[in-house]
Formats: structure tokens, C-alpha cells, sequence
């Protein structure tokens, strides 16, 4: 371990106090838009939006916009999503292209970025030509099946930025995964209050009891690099099937409730396959079967009724599930809950510049059999209701307006992240205050 790794260790390893302006500041916002969006490789979205050529997809962040977009020769590039002429947005929202024509004074592009036309460009008489305006390149790269982009050209490559996140999550094979379904809504607190919700398992007892039925389980959190990481205490190594089981008398009956409960109440990490092997463990196996081998069975079974229907699982150890824990935070705005054939993933972004509002979008991928891939689309849901949201989803949201009020106050000094169950928290932070240049955690022992 390098001698920077140490320090960073030990400072998330430490009890810290992070101050409330990153949270609140109008002025911290801004030096986001200025020293953390255009330098840090962020998710744009999935290969399948930009499938064919001509598919694109407008990622608007802070006071930027970039589009990204499949071209005739089946690259994927990126632009600044503005004419050269007079900076209009080209685009908004997603969709399919010949090309790009500014609707303000029909300026026009290639897919590839060249410029093909400047409605009576000879007015410049030679002093600007068509070479001299095309659109302006964002860097763009792939992994896992997302779009990456970034806005700095000495930013390392993906691979780099991304470090253990890449190798440890590789068997995963998110790529071949597609979405399930999609949605979005505006919520009235900073973005990064938002995604902190989900980069820790400490709030499950007190926000989601119904969960903790059979026990009330500790996590283990930790940083991979610029990223984040946690998962259940004792780092069982089941594929996740035995979330929110472990503790139950009867592991039979404790996985097909909590599984159950998980569809019902989240309609995500798991799959109505696991769902339906599940409903059978009580007349497949005698009672007092012990549970590991309740929850091998069900792997097993699970496993099976997929390749029936063309799912194949990924072959990964039972000690590497451990090893990369349930959730996932990469730096600096997505989480993803991730499992052998699905996904549940959350991304937050600021609106504009103002601290106390944000973009947050929920998702799902699964892997489908070939040719049943759906293509949902993203859905605004801005009523938070569990007819929109489910039961899991509407208790994380009911906290978020509240803390954002909270870290508002004027009697509140910062926030106390738990030394053993926050560190992801803590090393965000870390690393937000790398990049911005303030508000780095304060030890406080």
C-alpha cells in the first residue's frame, strides 16, 4: 500500500465531522460546475439509448450539456451540445439524427462532428470556413455497458479512473444487461444528499423496519480509490439471496418472504425467476435443512429456471460476492445494487446551480433472454406515491427534503458519519474536497 493510500485509509477509518456547506452553499455549488463536473468521468447513459446510428441522447449537468451519439460508422462520440455560431443547444432530450442543424440560423454537422453547412457562410469572406466550426469533442468511453463522458482532456483514462471498480465488478457482466424499467423525478435537496441515501446500509433499521423482520444487520463499508462500497457484515457470499433472510428461523420460509417483500416492495434486486424458486423452497426442502444449503438450493434452482428461458448466469465465486459487497458508489453520482443478473442503479445531478434541488433517476437492468429486451422509457414520476415508487423507494425519499432542511439550520455544525458503517461517506467526501478544493472531513478524535 502506497503511502497516499495509507493516509486516505486512515482518515476514513477515523470519527470525522464534514461541514454543512456542501451541502447548502450557493457558492460551493458553483465551484462544482467549475472544478468537478468538467473534470470527473460521470455516466451519461446506456449503449442500448444509442443502439443504431444517429441514436442520441442530450446529458445535461450543472450549466452544461453534452450530446452523446452513435455514428453512421458505429463509434460513439461526444459533443458540446451548442452551435458554434451562436451557442444554441442542438439538442435536447434523445432520439435519431441524420445530423444536427441549429434551429436558430440552420447551421449543420455530421454525425462525426464536421461541419457541413453556414447558411451563407460566404459572408465571412474567407475569414471562417466550415473547418475552422465543428462541434467541440467530449470524451467519451464504455464500460460495463454505460456511456462514460468527460469534459477534461488530462482527465486518465476510464480504465484508470475507475481502478478496482472495473476488476471487481467485471464478472458481473453489466453489459449484457438491459433496462427493466426507468424513472425520474426533482427532488428538494442537494444531489449529493440524494446519493448518499444509498451509499450506506446504516439507515435500513430506522428507515425501512419491515426490512429487518428476522434481524437487524450491521454493514461493512469501505473505499475502492475515488469510489465507495458496503455491504452486509458478515460478507456472506450468497449471490444476494439471502438479503433481508439472514436470522430467520426457518431460512425455507425467511427467503421466500424477504424475496417476496423485494419484488413487492421495491420491484428490483432480484427477478421474478428467484421470486418463483423461492415460493417452492418450503415443499422442496424438509424443514430444519440448514441454511446455507437453503440458499444454495435456491442459487441452484434459480440458476437452472433461467437457462431454461436463456439467462445465463455468470460464473463468480461465492468469496468474490463477498468481497464486492451489495452496493456500489462511483464517483462521483451513481450508486448501483448490484446482483448476478440485474441491477438496481440511482444517479443524481444538480439542477443548474442551486444547492438545494436536484435530478434523481432510478433504474433497473436484468439480463433477458435474446430478443425479449425491453425498451422502456424514462418515465417522469414526479408524484413520490407507491403506486409511482414503491414502499422501499417512497421511505428513502421521505427523508430527503427533511435532511435538506436539517443541514439548513443554522444550529447544524455538519454531519457525523458512522466510522464503520459510512466510510464510503466519509471518502466521498474526501475526494469531493480533492476536486473542489474545501471540504475535506475534520477528524474529531
Amino acid at each position: 500500500m502506497s503511502v497516499q493510500a495509507s493516509v486516505e485509509k486512515r482518515l476514513i477509518d477515523r470519527a470525522v465531522r464534514i461541514g454543512n456547506e456542501a451541502y447548502v452553499s450557493p457558492d460551493y455549488a458553483r465551484a462544482e460546475a467549475e472544478r468537478l463536473w468538467p473534470r470527473v468521468w460521470q455516466i451519461a447513459c446506456r449503449e442500448e439509448e444509442i443502439a443504431a446510428p444517429g441514436d442520441y441522447v442530450t446529458y445535461d449537468i450543472a450549466e452544461d450539456s453534452v450530446i452523446v451519439v452513435r455514428g453512421q460508422d458505429g463509434e460513439i462520440r461526444a459533443f458540446h451540445n451548442l452551435c458554434r455560431h451562436r451557442g444554441r443547444r442542438l439538442t435536447e432530450g434523445c432520439g435519431n439524427k441524420k445530423g444536427f442543424t441549429c434551429p436558430f440560423h440552420a447551421w449543420s454537422w455530421d454525425l462525426s462532428g464536421a461541419c457541413l453547412g453556414m447558411t451563407r457562410g460566404e459572408a465571412w469572406d474567407g475569414a471562417l470556413g466550415k473547418e475552422d466550426v465543428p462541434l467541440l469533442k467530449v470524451r467519451a468511453a464504455t464500460w460495463g455497458g454505460w456511456v462514460f463522458v468527460t469534459m477534461d482532456e488530462d482527465a486518465p483514462p476510464l480504465a484508470d479512473y475507475l481502478g478496482e471498480v472495473a476488476s471487481n465488478l467485471a464478472p458481473f457482466e453489466f453489459g449484457k444487461m438491459r433496462y427493466r424499467w426507468r424513472q425520474y423525478l426533482h427532488f428538494p435537496c442537494n444531489w449529493k444528499v440524494a446519493i448518499e441515501a444509498f451509499n450506506e446500509g446504516y439507515h435500513v433499521a430506522g428507515t425501512h423496519p419491515q426490512l429487518t423482520k428476522f434481524s437487524v444487520k450491521p454493514t461493512w463499508s469501505d473505499a475502492w480509490g475515488l469510489h465507495g462500497v458496503f455491504g452486509s457484515a458478515a460478507r456472506e457470499g450468497s449471490g444476494g439471496a439471502s438479503s433481508g433472510a439472514a436470522g430467520a428461523a426457518d431460512m425455507r420460509e425467511g427467503l421466500k418472504h424477504s424475496l417476496n417483500q423485494l419484488w413487492e416492495e421495491v420491484n428490483a434486486t432480484t427477478t421474478q425467476t428467484m421470486v418463483d424458486v423461492a415460493n417452492l423452497l418450503p415443499s422442496e426442502l424438509p424443514e430444519g435443512t440448514p441454511p446455507g444449503e437453503v440458499q444454495m438450493h435456491l442459487m441452484k434452482r434459480t440458476i437452472e429456471e433461467d437457462a431454461k428461458r436463456g439467462v445465463l448466469w455468470p460464473q463468480i465465486d461465492p468469496a468474490h460476492f463477498a468481497k464486492v459487497g451489495n452496493v456500489l458508489h462511483i464517483f462521483p453520482n451513481t450508486v448501483i445494487v448490484h446482483g448476478p443478473v440485474f441491477a438496481l442503479c440511482y444517479r443524481a445531478r444538480p439542477c443548474g446551480e442551486d444547492p438545494n434541488r436536484c435530478i434523481f433517476e432510478v433504474y433497473t437492468l436484468e439480463k433477458f433472454p435474446e430478443g425479449e429486451e425491453p425498451r422502456p422509457e424514462n418515465l417522469y414520476r414526479p408524484e413520490m406515491t407507491e403506486a409511482n415508487w414503491r414502499k422501499v423507494l417512497c421511505q428513502d425519499f421521505s427523508n430527503m427534503e427533511a435532511v435538506q432542511q436539517g443541514l439548513r439550520s443554522r444550529a447544524f455544525a455538519g454531519i457525523y458519519p458512522s466510522p464503520v458503517e459510512e466510510k464510503a461517506i466519509v471518502n466521498f467526501h474526501r475526494v469531493l474536497a480533492d476536486y473542489v478544493g474545501r471540504g475535506a472531513p475534520e477528524p474529531i478524535d
